[in-house]
């Protein structure tokens, strides 16, 4: 228990005392879940690197590894080199790929360690000139790399394939193209444009409906070459109705950082598996309730889970993309980095009062491991913004 004060949106400081943290399972016993679950996982920059952010990244490569041990402790996948890892917004593609390397070299040294990586288009920059032929040769270029690693592949949405292509055509090209060469099945992502503006439209139709046919098209022509599909839109109806359209055999991976509790328990017509940004955050909650899950306790699961959803909210609000900033908040407030910087400088893309309301939610789902701590990290914080708490 702490207590500190913390701004409110009238410009007050009110106190605050916290509560109690959920209780972890002991390191090493983490039962093997009933769902798959990856944590899209961050990166943690470098602070004293000479750089400048806006222009280059510096990565801790130490502390990022560490942080990618937490998780398997848990007993939680990790997704490598994704959005969360700040991939085309401060991570390049060269970054990403020594990332994926000693991720890779990490995970083979923990027998059970699950990890997929992602592969993209990032280093090819989208524009006029950018014809289809030229985003497939992207996309192999970076999966080639990856397999020759030993690495599985989560199929990113491309920047430069969402400029270049006229219609559902150019999708079924791309990506049929890229499914007949992979070596095992991969896990598509398609991410929504609130998530990233340039990938508005993504599969030919703004309409989610008509682009959910396109895609599920195409997974259908080569459902033996696709594990599963990550769907990040934000919206369950959504997801349900593309969870009830997929191949059998093909998994649907929620990326629904809204409504991830009700659409991983699921229904009687089917479950979603994981691939979140959130667990990155959320970690001890996830797999404490995933769990309960293992077990047959539904009830506890949700007792778990449905505080997070709030602090969830919180942090993947409009403008979504910014949520980066939320959840190395999180591993700064919990000891799992020195500092509170970001990969781009984008420590600052969020306001004194989102972290203060963050810190609240935090707390109130039972995720501030180190009450003390959390309180005069945030005080620091708070200082250097000009609040005295």
């Amino acid at each position: 228990m702490a207590k500190i004060s913390l701004p409110t949106k009238d410009r007050r400081l009110e106190p605050y005392v916290t509560g109690e943290p959920i209780v972890l399972p002991k390191k090493g016993t983490a039962p093997k879940l009933n769902r798959i679950a990856y944590a899209a996982t961050h990166v943690v920059a470098d602070p004293l690197a000479d750089v400048d952010p806006w222009l280059a990244s510096a990565i801790d490569w130490d502390k990022t590894i560490a942080f990618r041990d937490y998780l398997w402790d848990l007993g939680l996948g990790v997704a490598e080199a994704m959005d969360t890892a700040q991939r085309g917004t401060g991570l390049d593609w060269a970054g990403a790929k020594e990332l994926i390397r000693r991720a890779l070299a990490a995970a083979k040294a923990r027998p059970g360690a699950l990890i997929g990586c992602g592969v993209g288009t990032d280093h090819i920059e989208p524009g006029p000139d950018v014809t289809i032929d030229d985003v497939i040769r992207a996309y192999e270029e970076q999966i080639e790399a990856i397999e020759q690693m030993g690495g599985r592949l989560i199929v990113m949405a491309s920047r430069a394939l969402a400029r270049a292509a006229q219609g559902p055509d150019d999708y079924a090209r791309v990506y049929g193209g890229i499914l007949r060469q992979v070596k095992e099945p991969v896990i598509i992502h398609w991410l929504g444009e609130m998530f990233d503006p340039a990938l508005d439209g993504y599969w030919g139709h703004k309409d989610h409906y008509k682009a959910m046919e396109v895609a599920v098209d195409i997974i259908a022509d080569h459902a033996e070459k696709v594990d599963g599909v990550k769907v990040s839109l934000l919206d369950k109806d959504k997801e349900i109705a593309m969870r009830g359209r997929l191949p059998q055999g093909v998994r649907m991976y929620t990326g629904d950082d809204f409504n991830y509790a009700e659409l991983i328990a699921g229904d009687a017509q089917g479950y979603s598996d994981a691939l979140l940004g959130i667990f990155d955050a959320i970690a001890p909650a996830a797999a404490a309730a995933l769990g309960a899950l293992t077990r047959g306790d539904g009830k506890t699961f949700h007792t778990i889970l449905a505080p997070t959803v709030p602090l969830s909210r919180h942090i993947f609000k409009a403008p979504t993309r910014f949520y980066k900033t939320g959840v190395v908040f999180m591993a700064y407030l919990n000891g799992l980095q020195d500092h509170f910087t970001l990969v781009g400088g984008q420590e600052s893309a969020r306001s004194t009062l989102h972290l203060a309301e963050l810190f609240r939610l935090a707390d109130a789902a039972g995720l501030l491991a180190d009450a003390e701590r959390a309180a005069v990290r945030m005080r620091c914080v708070l200082a250097t913004r000009g609040v005295e708490a």
